[in-house]
């Protein structure tokens, strides 16, 4: 663990200059005590660490000593793939790898390079959450991480109406909307699991041969579109105007937004087009159209088109 401490304070001072024992003590979460043994024991094993007295003092090496040990260990290899994700990286318990990796990559970097971490970090920024939503991760999603990444079997207990227990060959974590989701192999057949319904997990010591011909993002691609086209259980029939069938698009979900298109017919005199929309149910029509407003006209089913007529009546008495 030293060890590491050591080599860090080396690449903190190669990457950046002349730095403070407070800023090296916050860089590496530890005392200023304990930079100031480090840096003594580095110049006791001949590494040119010099400091600086007054205001604008520090520590630096001295006459532009740099370290070759800038080798990266596995679990910061990996760790280097998620090093713009910081926030997912730290739920998943990578935090420490991922800043090693950084200094590391920092210190190789030729000096007038070195700005270009922080110049991308002012410019660019990844928020996955979703808006108004519960950010804390999930409780078991570091240990879930860490037999994703040793392929080790899972013995998990998950909610649904009830409590079931699986025990999972865990292939992969997927970050949808601000929602953790395991996606694992049960006998033969792929499942994925919401994190957040994890509640208990056993890993054992039995590891498993990973199918090399697995893709990640192409089974939650594949997931995602079968569940959409699940979800759809229901189709009516809209007239729409030009701007209803632009507002499709920041209304309803891609999938039926495509279908909508794909199946509209040519304009009529008005300008308007006839099509067909898959939908969840009624209900979520009724909303869909409420908010298309009078760009849109229901044709079928004529449940629906009754219940929109007494709305409308509504909106009449309210704002007549």
């Amino acid at each position: 663990m030293r060890a590491a401490r050591l080599i860090n304070l080396v690449l903190l001072l190669q990457s950046r200059g002349t730095m403070t024992a407070a800023e090296i003590a916050a860089e590496l979460e530890v005392s200023e005590r304990t930079v100031y043994r480090d840096a003594l024991a580095l110049s006791a094993a001949g590494i040119p660490v010099y400091a600086e007295q007054g205001r604008s003092g520090g520590y630096r090496l001295v006459g532009g000593y740099r370290t070759r040990l800038t080798g990266l260990s596995q679990s910061e290899a990996e760790a280097l793939f998620l090093a713009g994700l910081p926030g997912p990286a730290r739920d998943m318990g990578l935090a420490e790898p991922v800043r090693a990796v950084r200094r590391k990559v920092l210190a190789a970097l030729p000096p007038g390079l070195r700005d270009a971490s922080e110049r991308a970090g002012q410019r660019f920024h990844l928020d996955a959450p979703g808006w108004f939503g519960d950010t804390a991760p999930p409780p078991l999603l570091a240990e879930l991480a860490q037999a994703v990444w040793q392929d080790r079997v899972l013995t998990m207990r998950y909610r649904r109406k009830d409590e079931v227990t699986r025990t999972v060959e865990p292939y992969g974590l997927v970050l949808k909307n601000g929602v953790w989701y395991l996606v694992g192999k049960v006998g033969d057949n792929l499942r994925s699991y919401r994190v957040d319904r994890i509640t208990g997990v056993e890993a054992g010591g039995d590891t498993f041969v990973r199918d090399p011909e697995f893709d990640l993002p192409a089974f939650w691609a594949e997931r995602a579109a079968e569940f959409i086209r699940q979800m759809m259980k229901d189709t009516i029939t809209l007239r729409l105007s030009e701007h209803g069938l632009r507002m499709l698009r920041h209304v309803v979900e891609p999938y039926a937004v495509q279908e909508a298109f794909d199946l509209a017919g040519e304009p009529d005199a008005d300008g308007w087009v006839r099509t067909r929309l898959p939908v969840e149910s009624l209900d979520v029509a009724y909303s869909y159209v409420l908010r298309l407003g009078p760009e849109a006209e229901v044709l079928d089913p004529p449940e629906l088109r009754t219940r929109l007529t007494e709305a409308a009546q509504r909106l009449g008495d309210l704002y007549r």
